[in-house]
């Protein structure tokens, strides 16, 4: 169950820099610490259907299936591309600048759940990741595999604050300096077209 083991075995995996984190990281630089916020719950709300997935089996599915495979992964590589454009684009969604493009909580909060939504390799994660550290009592492998996804969750959202206070804190300085921002703004296009190419070579 949620053994110490478990807990910083999430810890490395949360910590570990990826999607969510160049996007949370990206959003409290442009916009401040309240979006990287929306930004983290986002992240972590994108969690659940993946989850749900593990726990229902459907990850199998997934990881059997080819096509439904390919699918999402593609529409997850497309996604990732577009959010490489709004880093570019001087007025984009995620573009870093003196006089920022201010999105609403949930706008913020949709794009960064989309980004772990469209990605399929997280359900396979968790069934891979969960069923060591079950009791091995069948009738409680349900409500324990869900309590360890909550535990899961909660530090993914914890370390993903951090992240974007971090990042908002840097804020002032970056705007300083414009050479600064257009840097950063090229970097996180590269990153997020470099995350995209390396789903689109994933295999199921």
């Amino acid at each position: 169950m949620i053994s110490l083991q478990f807990l910083l075995t999430a810890l490395v995996v949360v910590i570990a820099p990826g999607t969510g984190v160049v996007y949370t990281l990206a959003t409290g630089l442009g916009q401040g610490r309240r979006a990287a916020v929306w930004a983290a719950l986002g992240c972590t709300i994108g969690i659940v259907p993946h989850l749900a997935a593990a726990v229902l089996g459907l990850a199998a599915v997934l990881h059997t299936s080819a096509v439904l495979f390919q699918a999402v992964k593609f529409a997850g590589v497309a996604y990732l591309l577009w959010l490489a454009w709004q880093a570019l684009k001087s007025d984009g969604a995620l573009a870093i600048s003196a006089a920022p493009h201010r999105l609403a909580p949930w706008p913020i909060a949709r794009r960064a759940a989309l980004i772990n939504i469209l990605n399929p390799k997280l359900s396979i994660f968790f069934l891979a990741l969960l069923p060591p550290f079950l009791s091995g009592t069948p009738a409680t492998a349900t409500s324990e595999m869900l309590l360890l996804g909550a535990v899961f969750m909660v530090l993914t959202f914890a370390v993903f604050v951090l992240y974007g206070t971090f990042a908002a804190l840097a804020r002032d300085a970056i705007l300083s300096s414009e050479r600064a921002m257009r840097w950063l703004n090229r970097s996180f296009a590269a990153i997020f077209a470099a995350l995209g190419a390396r789903l689109a070579l994933e295999r199921a």
